[in-house]
């Protein structure tokens, strides 16, 4: 039953998704792209006074160097907001985004906000992966070593505990870019993706399109690929989330609010649930996050039309997969972050973004976003067309 205190999405986007290091957005300034996807996301509701935004929710998994000093704030001054418009940086790792969504949702449906936008953003290319060794808490660096772990050494874990192989990961991430390049050539994504235009080589250059899909990836190919994460081990670049840059953004508002500026709503925020799990096995996070979420919506897992698990790994997507018993057609239909890449700040927005896409098309009503999370949780999140 509708409610005028539900918080409903009038409007979303992303940026494409580049590769770090030597992608589109590798030497542009992340607040500079973060702002353009911003102000392409606002295009998008003309009708919005930009004075009546209560809160710009940032998440960012690593808010540190060029996204750090509230990059939120940052983000909102360059797109030109007003200084009355503030901004919050949350940090939740691979579910920032999506964190960022839920609580801007929460303040509207507790009735302190009626406009919030959320979303997310990631530099990877100045990201430094881990946790230096003079920084880390020696009790835990002793006897809970799996909380300063590398994520790639918990997919191993995940690999060894659930018995998975390696061909059948590398079936996984060929299938990821397959669905990706056939969604990206029907022009699937064309309605998320807001073009940036960046500067490169001294002239002008407007991104369109995802940068990581590699249409030509085989079984054979991928069998000649080292381990990267431990010697004999199971995991390759291949069967790993790409490293992204990227940002992405929902307008979000009350529905009484969405009605008075004649905004149509595109989908209404549902419920949201975290969870915890042993460090070491990180990436199985959704197995205890997707059936609270579930449970506080009232709803069943046969009931979602799409769901968009994160493919931080191969492993950790194959163990979900088993252990919910997801249904195979609705799991990623348009690929995966094996082949579109993992911005991780921006992820769970990102993600939400290419469910809402996938409802229109397909007249679905319910979607399940879900994510494993660096240092043992799960996140998930449930959204429902109008």
């Amino acid at each position: 039953m509708k409610n005028a205190r539900d918080a409903v999405i009038v409007a979303y986007g992303r940026t494409p998704l580049a590769r770090a290091y030597k992608g589109g957005l590798a030497k542009t300034h992340p607040v500079d792209y973060g702002a353009l996807a911003l102000q392409g996301v606002l295009a998008k509701a003309p009708q919005v006074d930009p004075c009546l935004i209560e809160d710009l929710i940032v998440g960012c998994a690593v808010p540190e160097r060029y996204v750090g000093y509230n990059v939120a704030r940052l983000i909102a001054q360059r797109a030109g907001l007003p200084d009355l418009v503030p901004g919050q940086t949350v940090n939740r790792f691979c579910a920032s985004g999506l964190q960022a969504i839920a609580t801007g949702a929460n303040a509207i449906l507790a009735g302190e906000m009626d406009i919030v936008i959320a979303g997310g953003i990631e530099m990877m290319t100045d990201l430094s992966m881990g946790h230096p060794k003079e920084y880390q808490n020696a009790y835990l660096s002793e006897h809970i070593p799996g909380t300063y772990m590398s994520m790639g050494l918990t997919a191993e874990f995940v690999a060894e505990r659930y018995d998975l192989t390696r061909a059948e990961m590398e079936t996984l991430a060929v299938e990821s870019h397959q669905k990706a390049a056939a969604a990206q050539a029907a022009g699937k994504f064309s309605e998320e993706i807001i073009p940036i235009c960046v500067e490169a080589e001294g002239r002008s250059l407007i991104l369109t399109e995802d940068e990581g899909i590699r249409p030509s990836t085989n079984a054979e190919s991928l069998a000649g690929l080292k381990p990267c994460f431990k010697e004999g081990g199971l995991l390759t670049p291949a069967t790993s989330s790409q490293m992204t840059d990227g940002a992405s953004f929902v307008l979000l508002m009350s529905r009484a609010q969405a009605e008075a500026l004649e905004c149509t709503p595109i989908a209404r925020f549902v419920s949201f649930a975290v969870s915890g799990i042993a460090p070491e096995m990180m990436g199985i996070g959704p197995v205890t996050a997707v059936p609270k979420v579930l449970q506080k919506a009232g709803l069943t897992l046969e009931e979602m039309d799409t769901i968009e698990l994160n493919e931080a790994f191969a492993s950790q997507v194959l163990a979900c997969m088993r252990v919910l018993d997801l249904p195979l057609d609705k799991v990623n239909p348009n690929g995966g972050a094996m082949a579109l890449g993992h911005p991780m700040g921006a992820t769970g927005t990102v993600l939400t973004c290419k469910a809402l896409s996938e409802l229109k098309r397909s007249l679905g009503k319910y979607a399940l976003i879900t994510m494993c999370i660096g240092g043992g949780m799960g996140a998930a999140g449930i959204f429902e067309m109008e």
